[in-house]
């Protein structure tokens, strides 16, 4: 497990390509607030929104998750508690605000990103109504 990539896998930096073109610009896994665990893949601070790029394997997406054949128990306890702690830092970021896009990796990155840009825009025009 160690040669497994936690950063720039082809669908985050699909969706980096993407992004980028858009004129948007981010800062790459990095946590999103000190008192949340784990680190974001791409992170909009000063609009409080977090992009994590889910693989379908060790997020348990439910079109394309499997387990292993070998030690099922084993790795059904590994995935859960991996399922369980991206609920809990999705949620800790809510309570202090952020909006949180989680994106699986057989998404089209032009409609992930287009996602993105829409939450983004829409904070910003919540931002101008408020001034």
């Amino acid at each position: 497990m160690a040669r497994v990539a936690t950063r720039d896998t082809r669908p985050e930096m699909e969706l980096r390509r993407q992004l980028h073109r858009r004129g948007l610009r981010y800062r790459v896994d990095v946590s999103p607030h000190p008192s949340v665990r784990g680190r974001a893949d791409v992170v909009f601070g000063p609009a409080r929104v977090a992009v994590y790029v889910d693989g379908c394997f060790w997020h348990s997406c439910d079109e394309h998750g499997v387990l292993p054949k070998s030690n099922r128990e084993w790795w059904r306890a590994k995935l859960k508690r991996t399922v369980e702690r991206d609920r809990a830092a999705e949620g800790a970021l809510r309570a202090l605000g952020w909006e949180v896009v989680r994106v699986w990796e057989h998404e089209d990155p032009v409609e992930a990103a287009d996602r993105v840009e829409a939450i983004l825009t829409g904070k910003t025009e919540m931002r101008r109504r408020s001034a």
